[in-house]
């Protein structure tokens, strides 16, 4: 009996879906990230994989990380306490911060990176490269359906 496409994604299922593997994704990186010495969160991690692409500011960082700005800045703090992160003025606007890695920041992130390298590889055993891009051009088609225009 063939499945009609209404039913094989039925809109509680599919978003169900996308919701364990977000979490499964979040759980296993804080897993890796701890077997690997480190104590950060997935939020500190997706700040530092932001920064390691240049300096950036607090909307921005808790955008990426799916924070709002207060928490952003909290967790900022630990960062900055950990010496893996520096708030300098903005030249260009005296009233903002632009936060960017130190020299910590830097070697943490080339570790951590590895880290992010191997759940990502874990995620998508199994798949061979053209099916790991369709899936990838497959979640970026339904992210883009789903995004308003001008976001």
């Amino acid at each position: 009996m063939k499945t009609s496409s209404a039913s094989a994604c039925s809109g509680s299922t599919l978003g169900l879906l996308f919701r364990q593997v977000r979490d499964a994704m979040w759980a296993q990186m804080e897993r890796e990230l701890a077997a690997a010495g480190h104590e950060l969160t997935f939020s500190q991690y997706i700040t530092l994989k932001k920064l390691s692409d240049g300096s950036a500011g607090v909307t921005d960082l808790a955008r990426a990380a799916e924070l709002n700005p207060g928490a952003m800045t909290r967790l900022l703090d630990r960062l900055e306490a950990r010496g893996y992160v520096a708030r300098v003025a903005d030249p260009t606007d005296r009233r903002a911060l632009n936060i960017l890695l130190t020299d910590a920041g830097i070697a943490i992130w080339q570790d951590i990176n590895k880290c992010g390298q191997r759940v990502r590889e874990q995620a998508l055993s199994g798949m061979s490269d053209d099916e790991r891009n369709t899936l990838m051009r497959l979640l970026e088609q339904v992210r883009d359906n789903l995004t308003p225009s001008g976001s």
